[in-house]
Formats: C-alpha cells, structure tokens, sequence
C-alpha cells in the first residue's frame, strides 16, 4: 500500500519524498492517514483525499471504494482481492522467518540479584527480555541474549552471616528446599536479626541511624565484605557456595519458563569496567574531579551525575559504561537494548548521553517497563513481602487443574496451561503501564487469555484431523463471507504489527493481535460449515484458511514463549 500511495503523491502533486503514514483501522481494509498533507500541499482535507483516492482507485485494481473520514483515508478492497491476497500470502510463506539479515542485536535482561528467589517483579522482566529477543529473531536479527548477575555487595554479605550464624550447617539438599529460595530465607532472617537488634538499642538510648551502624550483626555484614574485598579463601569460598545454589535455583526457574541466555556475566568480574571510560572522559574535558577526588558529568539541563566516588569506588554507571564498550567490541553487535524496569529511566538517559558525548555511535535503547504492584503495596524482598516466581507458577498449575478436569491426570498439559495463562496475562499488557496483581483473581483461564488461544489452535487441529490438508484450492468460483474476509484481513497484517511490535518494544501488540485472530477464527467456526460445504473448491479454501490460521497463531504464541496444545 506504501508503494501505491507515494505513486499517487507523485502523480497528483509530483512529491517524491514523503513516506506515507498507513496505518490498519476498523474504518476500512486499509487507512492512509493525510494529516500532514494539509500544509504541505496547501488544500483542505477534503481536496487532498478525493484527489489522491481517486488515483489510488485509477491506478489499482484491489479496491472497490474509498472513504473520507477526517483526516483518515479508508480503501475498501474488492472481493475477488481477498482470495488474491490469501493465495499470494500461502505462496509467499509469508509467516515463515526468511532472509536473514547481517544485523546482531543483544539484549539484557533478568539481571538478578544472588541473596534471593526470582520473584513477579523479574517475572515481567524475563518475559519481556525473552519475548523482545523472539520477535528481533523472527525479523530476521541475529539476537545474543544475555545477562549480568549482581553477585557481590553487602546484600550477598548479609545471607552469608546470617547462614554462619543460624544454619546449624543446613543446605539446601538437606532441607529440601530450592537453592535460591534456601539463600533467600536467610537474607529475610539477617532483617528481622537486624531489626531486632536495633529495636534493642533504641530502647536503650541510642538514635535509629547509630543503632542500625552499631548493630552486630550489621557489623558482622560489613566486616564479611572487606574480607570478600581483599580476597580472604574462607569468605570465598563461603560466597562462591551459596552462589551455587542460588544459580542452581535460578537454573530450574528459566527451565520452567523455557528461557536461555547465550552469555552470563558476573559484576564481581565486571564492576572494574568502565574505568579507561572515565579518564578519557577526563582528558577530553567531559567530566570533572571535585576536591574530594568524586567524579562527576555534568548535562545542560539535568543533574550532574556522579561517576566514581572520592574512595574510587565505581557506581552502577560506571560499570554499564565498561560493559556497553566491551560487548559492543566482543560481538560486534550493531545494537543493545537493555529491560530494566521504569525506576532505572534517569540512569539510561545518563548512560546513553555520556556515550554520545564521548563519539560512540552506537544504537542503545531502554526497554522501560512499569512495576507489578501487589493490593498491599511495593514488593520487599528483606521483609518476605513478595510473590515469588516459582510459587506463582505452582499456583497457575494447580489453577489448570481446577479448570480443565478432563486433563487433570496428565501434570505436562496443565504445566503447558498454567505457565502459558501466566505469560500471556504479563506480556498483553503495554510495558509502559504498571501491573497491579492480585493473587487470587487476576489470572483466569478465559477470555483474552494464553487458555482461549490455545483452545482455538486445537480446535483447528481437531478439524484437520477430520479432514487431509489440501495444498491448493482451484478456481475462484465462490464467494467470501463476511467471517472469511475478516480473517484473511487479520492474517494479512501479521507482517505490519511483528515490525511494530520490535520497533516499540512491545510484545502487547503481537499478543493482541492473536487474540484477535483467534477470536475471528472462532466466529467463522460457529458460522460457517467449514467441512459440509457442497461447492469442493470453497470446502478446500475454508480447511486451508483454517489450517494457516493455526500456523500464525502458534508461530505468535511462539514469540510470547507460549507452547501450543494438539487437544484440549
């Protein structure tokens, strides 16, 4: 349709190098929108739209009509153009990736922290990153998923007292408990130690900020990092043991959601990166050391940001700064996006201008989402107050089995389901808006849900089975219904949103675009007898348009990370 209309602004006004806006409506088959036509061209609305409808209707022979509705140029295809465009989708395996571009992208995400479970935060994290690297793929990108695990700090510290202090030598084998929630329990424990200790010192006189410094086990904490700083054998080797388990935990975790990464690194071997970044970022006059010896950039406009403190200890930034430099040279990647959540947004502005000032031009993007919420308030991992990703999931499968009695004896199917419920309900919704989840009521196995999709691909799996598969349908000698119309419009516009969804980030428009061919298909199968049909040519087309919306509604959920039932 682009092509058709730029040769209408060339014959009608002999403009060249205007992109036209198309864009698909409920208003027509296909709307080109003429807003921005006005001023450029000089005439109203109206002039513009009849004017160039009228070349488009000249020059083609697909549509019928066209209407003007404000500044939304709607065509009306012609019905003998749709059985045209269905053939020529089957013929163009329009669905299928092909051609693959020399282009890498890599993209971050889940990122963890190693003192405790993935919980619903990271969830929304790991299914974003995941479903992002899919459809970068299926255009034709070659994609390297990674992830970089925050393995030291004082958080790491505080689950490693709290074990020597209260774990009788406990692990997680002997406790039958997951690794990475074994760890995490002691990090909630080190907080109600902590807590009470300092409850005690207040009550003895002492101000909350000096009871929290003189608090021993806090002490105890601080101490254990010096040590992991200098390098002590007993504290590594106590640090490299709960690691392992936390890393086993999280091992078990991605299986489940069927995720990978092609590369992990570590911030205990990334976070000296980034320091040849700052001092030749002081050389060329971009940064500034303040008396206390802090590293410091400034931008017009914003706040300054710091760099490096005074002790030269690295920050968050720095480490990124180093990070970007040495993925950029090791991969050669032509790209780099990173899914950290909406609080991060100030860091990202901070981290892509100081790279664009220092002349790296690179393509850097932030994949920001908003929170998940939960009725009582913001998730806290030191205080227990979290939904934990494995328990969540434990909770869809014994959902599943609730809803679907007849597979209620076969626990792969119900994990296919729950699991399937549980991302669908994540990523259709817009990364830009905040989740609030209630854990009792916000997933249900009906309406736009994982559960229908899947419903609707067995169902057509089913009829195939009734029937063989035609690899082609003869003459056009039949007519479309409404119902048939409708789907091959939706089919016809798998290509528009797959390149929408990767250049907004946003696996929402994909995930709402097969409900809606899932949800059309459904119409056509309580409308039309799809298998009775007397005229053979007409039955063969209405089985071929069923069995290639079967095979778009998986390749879809596919890019969700969604796995597809043959019956339900």
């Amino acid at each position: 349709m682009e092509s058709i209309a730029r040769k209408a602004l060339h014959q009608c006004y002999n403009i060249t190098s205007l992109r036209p806006e198309i864009q698909y409506t409920k208003l027509g088959d296909i709307t080109w929108v003429i807003f921005t036509l006005e001023k450029k061209i000089k005439k109203s609305l109206r002039e513009i739209g009849k004017e160039v409808g009228n070349s488009v209707l000249i020059n083609t022979d697909i549509f019928e009509s066209f209407q003007l509705i404000q500044g939304f140029l709607n065509f009306i295809w012609k019905d003998d153009y749709y059985l045209e465009l269905f053939k020529s989708m089957i013929e163009d395996d329009f669905f299928v990736e092909k051609n693959k571009k020399k282009y890498s992208v890599m993209v971050e995400y889940s990122s963890p922290n190693t003192n405790k479970p993935l919980h619903l935060g990271h969830m929304r994290n790991i299914l974003l990153g995941d479903s992002i690297s899919r459809i970068f793929k299926a255009n034709g990108k070659n994609v390297i998923k990674t992830q970089i695990i925050n393995d030291r700090g004082i958080h790491i510290c505080k689950s490693m007292i709290a074990w020597e202090k209260f774990s009788n030598g406990e692990t997680p084998k002997s406790s039958g408990i997951k690794g990475d929630h074994f760890v995490g329990k002691y990090y909630v424990l080190f907080e109600k130690k902590w807590q009470k200790e300092v409850a005690f010192l207040c009550a003895n006189g002492y101000k909350r900020e000096i009871a929290e410094k003189k608090s021993e086990i806090m002490r105890d904490a601080r101490e254990t990092l010096i040590k992991w700083e200098y390098g002590k054998n007993e504290t590594l080797n106590l640090w490299k043991k709960m690691n392992k388990w936390v890393y086993d935990g999280f091992d078990k975790t991605y299986r489940r959601l069927n995720v990978h990464f092609d590369e992990i690194q570590y911030e205990s071997k990334t976070s000296i990166l980034g320091r040849d970044i700052i001092k030749k970022g002081i050389e060329n006059g971009f940064f500034f050391r303040e008396k206390d010896g802090s590293i410091w950039v400034y931008f017009k406009g914003l706040e300054k940001k710091l760099l490096l403190r005074s002790d030269g200890t690295s920050l968050y930034i720095t480490q990124d700064l180093g990070t970007t430099l040495e993925r950029f040279k090791k991969h050669s990647i032509d790209s780099m996006i990173y899914v950290v959540g909406e609080e991060q947004n100030s860091h990202f502005q901070g981290l892509f201008l100081i790279l664009k000032d220092l002349g790296y031009p690179w393509s850097i993007f932030h994949c920001s989402y908003g929170m998940v919420d939960l009725p009582s308030g913001k998730m806290k991992s030191r205080e227990g107050t979290v939904v934990y990703a494995d328990d969540l999931m434990d909770k869809m499968h014994r959902t599943a089995r609730k809803l679907t009695q007849y597979l209620g004896k076969i626990p792969s199917l119900l994990e296919i389901i729950g699991i399937g419920a549980l991302k669908y309900f994540i990523l259709k919704v817009d990364p830009k808006k905040r989740i609030l989840f209630h854990t009792e009521n916000s997933i249900e196995l009906k309406g736009n849900t994982a559960t229908y999709i899947q419903y609707t691909y067995a169902r057509i799996r089913s009829l195939e089975l009734k029937t063989k598969i035609y690899n082609t349908f003869l003459e056009n000698d039949f007519s479309l219904t409404y119902f048939e119309k409708k789907i091959i419009k939706i089919l016809e516009r798998y290509s528009f949103y797959l390149k929408n969804a990767e250049r907004t980030l946003n696996p929402s428009i994909i995930a709402n675009y097969v409900y809606d061919l899932a949800k059309s298909f459904n119409e056509f199968y309580q409308n039309i007898n799809i298998l009775n049909s007397k005229n053979i040519h007409q039955r063969k087309f209405r089985i071929y348009l069923s069995s290639i919306s079967a095979k778009v509604i998986k390749r879809v959920m596919d890019l969700l990370g969604i796995k597809m039932l043959e019956r339900m």
